[in-house]
């Protein structure tokens, strides 16, 4: 019970952290900004609100500018039974990533920001 306690009061102070503390979004032109978005339509990310590697991989995310679909695990959510079934473990951040009909599962949080810092970053664009 305590534990518990104390994990939702840390998991808040992180999710307020986040919030306030954010990196600015990279800007890009609409039509750059249209064409990433249509790129990302087969990304989504399996995540919990208060998890710490959670937060670092949103934060990239949004210091790239990508919208993607969030998917939380929490315990009831639907998300939650598809992550362990389709994607093997019950391990947050995952970012699925389905491309030309092959769908794999990214687990890791550094793995998944040097994924999309290659494919959508500055240097990729």
């Amino acid at each position: 019970m305590l534990i518990k306690g104390l994990r939702q009061g840390l998991g808040g102070l992180i999710v307020i952290g986040d919030k306030l503390s954010r990196p600015k979004p990279m800007q890009r032109t609409a039509d750059k900004q249209s064409l990433v978005e249509q790129q990302i339509e087969g990304l989504s990310l399996y995540q919990l609100p208060a998890c710490p590697f959670c937060v670092k991989t949103r934060r990239a995310m949004h210091r790239l500018n990508l919208p993607v679909t969030l998917r939380s695990t929490q315990v009831g959510s639907p998300y939650r039974d598809e992550l362990a079934q389709q994607g093997g473990k019950l391990t947050v951040p995952c970012l699925r990533i389905e491309e030309q009909g092959e769908v794999r599962w990214m687990y890791e949080s550094n793995d998944i920001i040097t994924y999309l810092d290659q494919r959508f970053g500055t240097q990729a664009a």
